[in-house]
């Protein structure tokens, strides 16, 4: 799954027309850029040195299960020989990354409560903090879903917006990064937009899925994933395949300058509302991210970019270029709930691990949290969007031989 997600990428751009500060805090908007890029070589992680700078570890209480499988998937990922190609990261070992997630998966096992947890990863692990945006550690933190729609395989009067595989001229270094569109002299030349790709209909013939609404199939193409509902009332599941190799640009933030929306009521609700009474806006808008998702179809997930299942608050998506893949973290900051029928706000803190990334994840401030699949969490999804801190954990370098 890409996390070049709508919703994301949509409070994203909230942040960068209004401003951001936490949103408790009363007084002047400050403004934080959150994709600001770290300077080369650098990377996002910085070691605590003092336990007293650590964060309660006790307070995540629920659903052990869930981060004993989401531990087993990224040693999953790691006994890969193609992982290796991702370590050192820093200090970090490839067999140190391994043997901290196996260590950490056997303190799930033998540990009762939450509170022996704590106490057992303080003493075996050394703590990094993310440095975030501004060197204090200030991440920005947003959720992702994996949504559901009607669709068909075929085209007919109705599901006529298409989905489309991987292009076979489409062309990917070892790392999976997209080069380029290869032609039919062997050279390679930037991959077309959005536009062209949809304007020109240069990928007829190669559609995987048809969907009713432009918008839908919009959202589908940005976030990477979905599961649609067909006729028979089967799901046909579809996952990330690859992109065209050009940036995300937010859809919602060119709404709000020109007016059509206001930074305080953008959502992924309002916007499907204006382009349900607006359907001939949706090409205007959403041809101008240049960004285009490629699908396959991919049963028992959705699927994290390293290739494993994401779980709900146990999977996050991060920059790949300064964040450790599959490795142990432990995030802080405020997500929504449902109660009683209501989405609040609550300050939030767990255990995950780094299994996805995206377009529109970029930078050490910004980390994505995955929320789960279908309307429920598209509700949750759409209503994430806080700062926090972010922590990797690794076993100390003593216990490796043991």
């Amino acid at each position: 799954m890409s996390a070049a997600r709508l919703l994301s990428a949509m409070l994203l751009g909230i942040i960068l027309v209004a401003g951001c500060s936490k949103p408790e805090v009363e007084g002047p908007v400050m403004f934080k850029d959150y994709a600001k890029q770290l300077p080369p070589g650098h990377l996002a992680l910085r070691k605590l040195t003092d336990p007293a700078d650590y964060p309660d570890f006790s307070n995540d209480f629920h659903n052990r299960p869930a981060l004993l499988a989401a531990a087993e998937s990224s040693l999953e990922y790691l006994s890969k020989p193609s992982s290796e190609n991702y370590f050192p990261y820093g200090e970090i070992t490839h067999q140190w990354a391994v043997a901290s997630l196996e260590h950490f998966a056997g303190l799930l096992e033998t540990t009762g409560t939450s509170r022996e947890l704590a106490d057992a990863v303080v003493r075996d692990f050394d703590v990094y903090q993310s440095v975030g945006c501004d060197d204090y550690g200030t991440v920005f933190f947003t959720g992702y879903y994996c949504p559901i729609f009607d669709g068909r395989q075929e085209r007919d009067d109705v599901f006529r917006y298409p989905l489309y595989r991987l292009p076979a001229d489409l062309v990917k270094d070892e790392a999976g990064h997209t080069l380029g569109r290869r032609g039919a002299d062997d050279t390679i030349s930037p991959y077309p937009s959005r536009r062209t790709i949809e304007e020109q209909g240069l990928l007829a013939g190669s559609e995987i899925a048809w969907l009713k609404d432009p918008f839908e199939a919009y959202v589908v193409s940005v976030q990477g994933s979905a599961k649609l509902r067909l006729e028979d009332g089967s799901l046909l599941e579809l996952g990330y395949a690859g992109n065209n190799g050009h940036e995300y640009t937010s859809v919602g933030r060119l709404m709000v300058d020109d007016g059509l929306l206001g930074a305080g009521s953008l959502s992924l609700q309002a916007m499907i509302r204006y382009f349900s009474e607006h359907p001939d806006d949706v090409p205007r808008y959403c041809r101008q991210n240049d960004r285009y998702i490629f699908f396959q179809e991919i049963p028992g997930g959705p699927w994290g970019s390293i290739g494993v299942p994401v779980l709900p608050y146990r999977s996050l998506a991060t920059d790949k270029e300064v964040y450790p893949r599959a490795c142990l973290a432990f995030l802080e900051t405020r997500l929504p709930f449902l109660r009683d029928r209501e989405v609040i706000m609550v300050p939030y803190s767990c255990f995950a691990l780094d299994h996805d990334t995206g377009g529109a994840i970029r930078a050490a401030g910004r980390c994505d949290v995955f929320m789960g699949v279908g309307a429920k969490a598209e509700a949750l999804a759409g209503r994430t969007g806080s700062e926090g801190k972010l922590y990797y954990l690794f076993l100390k370098p003593e216990l490796l031989s043991e």
